[in-house]
C-alpha cells in the first residue's frame, strides 16, 4: 500500500514538474521530455517547462567591475627629474580586468522559492543554496561530496541515516547552520516541495543535537540519493522558512537565504542574473574564483552562439546542437560530449492488437535502426540505450540486452506472429520536440522495409499525454517520450515510473502490466541500500524481461556537449545535476 501510495504521489508531482513537451537543451529545465543536452528542458524537447526562449535584452550595466585604483602614495623615490625609466607598473592590470564569468542560458525563473523549485531556475539556486551532499559524476572516485554535511552514516538496517553537519556555516542572511534549520526544511520539503515526492519514504526528522541530524525511514530507501536531489533538497535559512509561511511569495522578488558561494546581486525578469560572491563562504576564497556570474538570459540557440563567437559571453549553454562538433579541435576551445540523464522511449499501446502480441513488439525493435537514430536524430550525440536506465545512473548496467538492427528477423517474427502482410500503425510524438521530429521519419521508413505503414501525428506533449491516459484502450499505437529521472535513482524513477503496473496509466504508456517485473523491481527498491549488489542483479533480471517482452523501443541516452574556452578553467558537467549545467565556485579565469 505504501508503495503504491509512493507512486501515486512521485507521479503526480513528476508530471507537474518533469513532464513537458520540449527538449532540454544542455541545460533546461525540468523534467520529462528532452534534456538540455540540446534542448533540454522537462521531458520534451525543451520540455514543456523548457525555458522560454525569448530574446534577451543587453544587460543594463555590465557587472560592476572596480577599476584599479590609482595608488595613494608616489613612489617612495622620486626622482628630482624625469625618471630615465618608467616607474614598476603596479600589478593594477590584473585587479583592473574584471573577474566577472558571462554566461548565456535559457534558463527561466519559474520561481525564487527553494521548496517549490522544479525547474529551470536550478542553476541559479544550484549556486546559491546547498543540499547535505552531492552525487559525484559517475567516474569520480568517490560516489559524494560532502556539502553542508562533513560526514554521515546509516544503520545496520538502512532505516536510520545520520548527518553530522559541518561547523561554523551560516546562511547568506546571517543565521547559523543548525541542525534544527536542516529538520526545518527537510520537513518543509516533505510536506510543500515541488519535489515533495522524493522524502515520501520519511518517517521523521529527529535533531540530535546542534549539529547533528537523524533522518528515518519508513523502509531502507537511498536517503544519501535523496538528500542530494537538485530538487527538494537545499537547506533554507530558517528565518526565511519563517517568512515564508506568512507570505507564499517572500522569496518572489528575487529573495535568497542558501549558504551557497553566491548570492542573488541582481535580477531583472526575462534578462540577467547577476550572482557575487558570497564573502563568509565556508569554503573560502583562496586560489582563484570568479567574484561575479553574469547570467544573461538567451531563448535562442544561434544568438547565443552569436554572442559566445563575438566574446559577449565566456559560456553558452545552449547553441544549436549541429554546431557543437564544428569546435572539436579547434584553436582556444575544448569540446566536450558528456554522457546525460535523458533517454528516449517510444511505448507501443500493448492493450490494442497486434501490438499485444510480444513477437510483433520484438520484430519492431529488430527493425529499428538504431545508429541512424543517432546520427540524424542526436547529431551523434547519444548511445543506444540499454533499458530504461540512463548511461552512468543506478541501476544502468552494460548486462541489460539491446536490439539491433535485423530486417530479416523481423519480417520471420512478424510471419510467425500472423502478419506478414503488416499492418498500420499511428504514431505520435511531441511537436515541440526537435529530436522526435528528426527521427519519427525514420521509424517510418524502417518499419515501411517490413510491411508496417506508420501514421505519423505530431501534436503538443499535453495533449499527447492526455489521449495516452485518458482512453488507453483507444489511444495511439506509438508515443514517443524524452525521459529523466528526478534525482539519481532510475530504478525507483524510470523503471517504475514508466513500466511498473498501475490502476490507471500515469507515465507507464504502454499499460504493460508484469507481475515478475513488478516484483523484482519493487523488491530492488529496499534491497539498494543494504544490498546494493543483488539489488542491481534484479533490476538487471527486470531491464532484461522489460527487453524481452518489449513494452517499448529503448532508442538512446543523449550526451550533453558543451564548448569551453581556454580562459576559462574549472568546468565539469555532473550528469546527476542536468539543469544545472556548472557549478561556479569551481570555475576559474585561465591567466595568458
Amino acid at each position: 500500500m505504501k508503495r503504491t501510495l509512493i507512486v501515486v504521489f512521485m507521479i503526480l508531482a513528476l508530471l507537474l514538474a518533469a513532464c513537458g513537451g520540449g527538449e532540454p537543451a544542455p541545460e533546461e529545465a525540468a523534467p520529462v521530455e528532452e534534456p538540455a543536452a540540446e534542448e533540454a528542458a522537462p521531458a520534451e524537447e525543451e520540455a514543456a517547462e523548457e525555458p522560454v526562449e525569448e530574446t534577451a535584452e543587453e544587460p543594463a550595466e555590465e557587472p560592476a567591475e572596480e577599476p584599479a585604483e590609482e595608488p595613494t602614495e608616489e613612489p617612495t623615490e622620486e626622482p628630482a627629474e624625469e625618471p630615465t625609466e618608467e616607474p614598476a607598473e603596479e600589478p593594477a592590470e590584473e585587479s583592473a580586468v574584471p573577474n566577472v564569468l558571462k554566461v548565456a542560458t535559457t534558463a527561466n525563473i519559474t520561481t525564487w522559492d527553494p521548496i517549490k523549485s522544479f525547474s529551470t531556475e536550478a542553476i541559479y539556486l544550484a549556486n546559491t543554496y546547498e543540499p547535505l551532499l552531492r552525487v559525484n559524476p559517475p567516474d569520480a572516485a568517490e560516489q559524494f561530496t560532502p556539502v553542508l554535511a562533513e560526514s554521515w552514516e546509516v544503520s545496520d538496517d538502512g532505516l536510520t541515516w545520520t548527518f553530522h553537519l559541518r561547523e561554523g556555516v551560516t546562511f547568506h542572511d546571517g543565521e547559523p547552520l543548525t541542525a534544527d534549520a536542516v529538520k526545518q526544511s527537510i520537513d518543509t520539503a516533505a510536506a510543500e516541495a515541488g519535489a515533495s515526492f522524493i522524502w515520501l519514504p520519511l518517517e521523521s526528522v529527529d535533531v540530535v543535537d546542534d549539529s547533528t541530524v537523524a533522518i528515518t525511514t519508513s523502509y531502507p530507501a537511498s536517503v544519501d540519493l535523496i538528500a542530494s536531489s537538485l530538487y527538494g533538497a537545499w537547506i533554507v535559512s530558517p528565518k526565511a522558512l519563517e517568512a515564508r509561511a506568512g507570505d507564499e511569495n517572500y522569496f518572489e522578488t528575487g529573495i535568497e537565504a542558501g549558504t551557497g558561494p553566491y548570492m542573488l546581486e541582481s535580477y531583472t525578469p526575462d534578462q540577467e542574473v547577476l550572482l557575487t560572491r558570497n564573502e563568509d563562504y565556508w569554503g573560502g576564497w583562496d586560489g582563484d574564483h570568479y567574484e561575479k556570474v553574469l547570467l544573461q538570459i538567451v531563448p535562442e540557440a544561434v544568438q547565443q552562439q552569436q554572442m559566445f563567437e563575438g566574446g559577449e559571453v565566456d559560456i553558452a549553454l545552449r547553441m544549436p546542437q549541429e554546431n557543437y562538433a564544428s569546435f572539436d579541435g579547434r584553436e582556444g576551445y575544448t569540446y566536450l560530449a558528456e554522457p546525460a540523464f535523458f533517454n528516449y522511449v517510444g511505448f507501443f499501446n500493448t492493450l490494442r492488437p497486434p501490438l499485444d502480441d510480444p513477437k510483433v513488439r520484438q520484430a519492431l525493435s529488430y527493425a529499428v535502426p538504431y545508429q541512424d537514430l543517432i546520427d540524424v536524430a542526436a547529431f551523434g550525440l547519444a548511445t543506444q540505450a540499454r533499458g530504461a536506465a540512463p548511461a552512468g545512473v543506478w541501476p544502468y548496467s552494460e548486462e541489460v540486452a539491446q536490439y539491433s538492427q535485423d530486417l530479416e528477423k523481423a519480417r520471420e517474427l512478424l510471419a510467425e506472429a500472423g502478419h506478414a502482410d503488416g499492418f498500420d500503425l499511428r504514431l505520435t510524438y511531441a511537436a515541440e520536440n526537435i529530436t522526435e521530429e528528426r527521427f519519427a521519419p525514420l521509424l517510418k521508413d524502417a518499419f515501411a522495409e517490413v510491411g508496417v505503414n506508420v501514421e505519423i501525428e505530431p501534436i503538443l506533449f499535453s495533449q499527447q499525454w492526455e489521449e495516452a491516459k485518458g482512453d488507453p484502450a483507444n489511444a495511439q499505437d506509438m508515443f514517443l517520450l524524452l525521459y529523466w529521472p528526478t534525482y539519481s535513482d532510475a530504478g525507483t524513477d524510470n523503471l517504475w515510473s514508466m513500466f511498473h503496473s498501475s490502476e490507471a496509466p500515469f507515465f507507464n504508456l504502454s499499460y504493460w502490466a508484469n507481475e515478475e517485473f513488478d516484483t523484482l523491481i519493487d523488491e530492488a527498491a529496499t534491497l539498494t541500500v543494504t544490498d546494493p549488489e543483488t539489488a542491481q542483479q534484479m533490476y538487471n533480471d527486470a531491464q532484461n524481461l522489460m527487453v524481452e517482452e518489449a513494452p517499448a523501443l529503448f532508442f538512446f541516452d543523449t550526451k550533453a556537449p558543451f564548448v569551453i574556452p581556454d580562459h576559462v578553467g574549472g568546468f565539469d558537467y555532473n550528469l546527476n545535476y542536468p539543469f544545472a549545467q556548472a557549478f561556479f565556485y569551481d570555475m576559474f579565469p585561465v591567466q595568458e
